[in-house]
């Protein structure tokens, strides 16, 4: 890993919050972080040069700031700040093409309280060419602790045997390797075709037994090539009988990052999320990754 993790800024309590996120990673990953800061668009057609002036030289202050502050923290990390004139989601997505990770906040100094993810940070999760990480910053339901904090750090992924997306399965592994995490891979399912018939009303517990144990052989048998790659890394399989998106939300609970996939369309130019990513994304108690991959 050669590519340094690209951190997104606006000075935001929440910005600030992901850049330590990618500091971190920054210092896993042995690679310079960069922070990243789009100068505000102003209203009008017209934008007097000393009010443009006035931004940059605010954003440039705050960028050296933080990158000091971060340097402090982690010193073995080169850390370096960057700015940009363009809108903050064109000019992230053009700096990302060089990043081997993106990191964001779930949300930025715009917003209204109440919202969950914001339009700039979808936008990358959406188009970004190199796997985005989104980090939230709002307490857990009721304001509990999540059980993450407790326990020991975990890794998750989102993961489907039957479609098995190998981007997103080495990412996890990778992750996990790098925190010396235990990786959880989970894999929703649902019964088969022929469990729905006009004459079968009820499912029997051997059936589904049956059925889970199929699932559970599929599963292991799609890992095999990533746990011989990283065999230093401890992976748990959990097929839940759940919908793929209530199965990763609540798994995220328990963990320190939650990793999902991302199919590229080269037809869709603003990028798209599926429903289960998008999903998650909303409601994750933790750090989300989505890792881009092709077909």
């Amino acid at each position: 890993m050669s590519h340094p993790v690209l951190a997104g800024v606006d000075g935001s309590e929440r910005s600030s919050t992901a850049a330590d996120w990618a500091a971190r990673e920054a210092v896993l990953r042995g690679v310079p972080l960069r922070l990243f800061h789009a100068v505000p668009s102003l209203p009008g057609s017209v934008v007097p040069r000393p009010a443009l002036d006035r931004l940059r030289h605010m954003g440039a202050r705050m960028l050296e700031r933080m990158a000091s502050e971060l340097a402090d923290r982690y010193p073995d990390v080169e850390v370096r700040g960057e700015q940009a004139d363009d809108a903050p989601a064109t000019a992230l997505l053009t700096a990302a093409r060089d990043a081997g990770l993106l990191v964001v906040g779930t949300r930025g100094t715009g917003g209204f309280d109440g919202l969950a993810v914001g339009s700039v940070a979808l936008r990358m999760a959406a188009a970004a060419p190199c796997p985005v990480v989104l980090v939230p910053q709002r307490p857990s339901a009721f304001g509990e602790v999540t059980r993450a904090d407790v326990g020991a750090a975990q890794v998750v992924v989102g993961f489907d045997a039957h479609r098995p997306v190998g981007e997103a399965a080495d990412f996890a592994f990778s992750a996990a390797e790098e925190r010396g995490a235990r990786l959880r891979v989970v894999q929703a399912w649902a019964f088969p075709a022929e469990a729905v018939s006009p004459r079968t009303l009820v499912v029997t517990e051997e059936d589904r037994a049956t059925w889970e144990d199929e699932e559970v052989l599929r599963l292991s048998d799609a890992l095999r090539v990533w746990q011989a790659k990283y065999p230093r890394v401890t992976a748990r399989t959990d097929v839940m009988l759940l919908q793929p998106a209530e199965a990763l939300v609540n798994a995220s609970l328990e963990a320190a990052l939650l990793v999902v996939g991302r199919r590229t369309d080269p037809q869709a130019a603003e990028g798209r999320l599926g429903p289960v990513t998008h999903a998650v994304l909303h409601h994750a108690r933790c750090p989300v990754a989505v890792v881009p991959h092709a077909g």
